[in-house]
């Protein structure tokens, strides 16, 4: 099964795909891991994305198109998750040609629904674990009184640079202007479902896995 997680920037798509890998042995593919991954691999598209990089430009799409291509190829295990990609209408053609010569299906894109001012408030509240990514929020779930991940025992925890209600705003102004429109792209394929992404958690895990079961 290969899915995409859409939404705004801190609607919990990382989180969710967690569960997912865990769960049903899917496989993240994530643009971000996926550029540092091949970065440091010594593989000839590794070799051009280090290139690239190196000078500072941008990685075009054909070379993230390129590397899940490799992905596509290897263990697929019990499917994919698209992270981060597609961004745009042009990635979302881009990637469903590429399924569709791999023989590959999409299955479900699901869109986790969020309230922006709610979603700022969440956002600018939550820390993560510095050992295994888990994440914290000063309202809802803070950080253990002695201190320690409940997940790992690790004692460190951050906050990104850009958890802040300015830089916040901006990156929803950039999803809007250039991620939202797949939400209609998605549903004119009748592919699209939508959870809230502001639930507990575990409700919408159960929400996510009742799209995919049905």
């Amino acid at each position: 099964m290969n899915i995409i997680l859409l939404g705004p920037p801190g609607a919990g798509k990382g989180t969710q795909a967690r569960f997912l890998c865990d769960e049903r042995d899917m496989i993240q593919l994530s643009t971000g891991d996926m550029l540092r991954e091949a970065k440091d691999s010594g593989t000839e598209m590794g070799k051009v994305v280090a290139d690239v990089m190196a000078r500072g430009e941008l990685v075009t799409d054909e070379i993230v198109i390129g590397l899940i291509r490799e992905k596509l190829e290897g263990d697929k295990k019990g499917g994919f998750i698209f992270d981060g990609f597609p961004r745009t209408l042009a990635q979302a053609d881009a990637l469903a040609e590429l399924l569709a010569e791999e023989g590959e299906t999409l299955d479900a894109v699901i869109e986790m629904q969020v309230d922006d001012n709610a979603l700022v408030s969440r956002i600018t509240a939550r820390s993560t674990c510095g050992g295994c990514g888990e994440v914290y929020n000063d309202n809802t779930k803070p950080i253990p009184a002695d201190g320690k991940c409940t997940n790992c025992g690790n004692t460190e925890f951050k906050r990104r640079a850009d958890d802040n209600e300015e830089s916040l705003k901006q990156r929803l102004m950039e999803y809007y202007k250039k991620t939202s429109p797949l939400i209609g792209y998605y549903y004119a394929k009748g592919q699209l479902a939508s959870v809230d992404g502001l639930g507990e958690m575990a409700t919408v895990k159960a929400d996510i896995g009742k799209v995919l079961d049905a």
